[in-house]
């Protein structure tokens, strides 16, 4: 079983991060965690051509002004019942949440995909994906309210774990078995088969593919009956959908094929060929789907 004693939870007081919060909230009853409410104000260095030049911090009175906004915040999120501790901190918004996770230690991070009017403080490609990339620990992130309802009960009823058969990926399998044990949730494992669109080549190049392809999808059919262990079998009943095509898409259709309140993933690590795959699929599938995406690398 996974556990999960500290979640973080960094919010910018938008409207996202409200459901980013209410979830973290659900999260936390769930497993009887600590809830810590993080906001990171910015402070920007002067350019370097102004010479030294003195920053403004907070002042105490700035900062008490911040955490009882952030009080007022939280406090929907009381009616979990569970322990919320609100704090401030300033500087570099990644780096700080970096930190805080690590100084917890936070099992699990919680964030929305965007921020205020949209983009400015957790958009994709800044705040988001660099926690995507860095954290340590798994990281959940809540997609804005047009495109998800949030699950109302024991979350998370419908899972879809995708893997490519990495370490992280496999990673990956383990919290979706732990979720589904815990909820008593159906499973869907999928692998998707990067594969070109046939339409665009020449039609004798599809025919002599034809083979190819049949037994690469025999292959990996193969291995992702064998993700999940034979122990795990004796509870769980995971349904195995092998798929074909531009994995991103693929993943993101799939979750609204069956329903999915959560895809769960593995993130790569920091070199450039596994950024790049990250920029590729993950990022892509954080940024479209129809759910919140739970992402899990390798190690703490």
């Amino acid at each position: 079983m996974i556990d999960v004693r500290n979640i973080l939870c960094p919010v910018d007081r938008s409207d996202i991060s409200r459901r980013a919060l209410m979830l973290a909230g659900h999260l936390a009853e769930w497993y009887d965690a600590r809830l810590r409410l993080l906001e990171v104000v910015s402070v920007p260095l002067p350019p370097v051509s102004m010479g030294p030049v003195a920053v403004q911090g907070l002042t105490m009175e700035m900062r008490r002004a911040i955490l009882d906004e952030l009080d007022r915040f939280a406090e929907p999120a009381r009616a979990f019942g569970v322990p919320i501790h609100v704090t401030v901190e300033e500087g570099d918004v990644v780096t700080a949440i970096l930190e805080e996770a690590k100084a917890l230690p936070a099992d699990l991070l919680v964030l929305g995909t965007h921020g205020r009017g949209g983009f400015e403080r957790f958009a994709l490609g800044s705040v988001a994906e660099k926690l995507l990339r860095k954290s340590r620990c798994p990281v959940l992130t809540v997609p804005p309210g047009d495109r998800a309802q949030l699950p109302s009960e024991a979350p998370f009823k419908t899972i879809l774990c995708a893997v490519d058969f990495s370490g992280a990926s496999l990673k990956a399998v383990e919290y979706a078995l732990s979720l589904a044990q815990e909820a008593d949730a159906r499973l869907v494992m999928t692998h998707v088969i990067d594969w070109p669109d046939e339409g665009n080549m020449a039609a004798a190049l599809a025919s002599a593919l034809v083979e190819t392809r049949r037994e690469l999808e025999e292959e990996k059919r193969q291995q992702l009956s064998m993700v999940v262990p034979k122990e795990a079998r004796t509870w769980c009943r995971p349904e195995e959908r092998l798929l074909v095509g531009a994995p991103a898409h693929e993943i993101v259709r799939l979750a609204h094929e069956v329903s999915a309140e959560v895809i769960v993933m593995g993130v790569h690590g920091r070199s450039g060929l596994d950024l790049a795959l990250f920029g590729s699929t993950t990022q892509r599938v954080v940024r479209d789907a129809p759910c919140p995406v739970l992402t899990v690398r390798t190690g703490r």
